[in-house]
């Protein structure tokens, strides 16, 4: 299953990048920002899974999500945010934005694998 990493952190990516290959997934892009992430869709097609960050220069997680849930294309997408936001009111934001999960910041790898548990019965339907 192909991933997409959004982060503008580099370290981050990184993390996330080594959980989701341990997990099985091949991580076919990665992005620093919301922009570089839709650029990444655009030119490699669709992802079965994208890990978003919220807050990143040049376009947000957020307006990420926005253009991905507005795009039939890639309804099947799912998408987890993985941020330092944790107002309920912006967890609450995302979710009804489209967002399938949500993981905040700092996590302990095991968090990460249990919301890519969540996830599977999606990724097993579009298998």
């Amino acid at each position: 299953m192909r991933a997409l990493v959004v982060d503008d952190s580099r370290a981050m990516r990184k993390l996330l990048r080594g959980i989701l290959v341990e997990s099985g997934f091949d991580v076919a892009a990665e992005a620093g920002n919301g922009q570089e992430g839709l650029d990444a869709i655009s030119k490699l097609g669709k992802f079965d899974l994208m890990l978003l960050d919220w807050n990143m220069p040049v376009m947000n997680g957020y307006d990420l999500l926005l253009h991905v849930r507005r795009n039939p294309r890639l309804a099947a997408m799912r998408v987890m945010m993985v941020t330092t936001e944790a107002e309920a009111t912006q967890i609450l934001r995302a979710l009804d934005a489209g967002a399938d999960e949500y993981l905040i910041k700092p996590f302990s790898k095991q968090a990460i694998r249990d919301k890519l548990e969540l996830l599977g019965p999606f990724f097993e339907e579009d298998g």
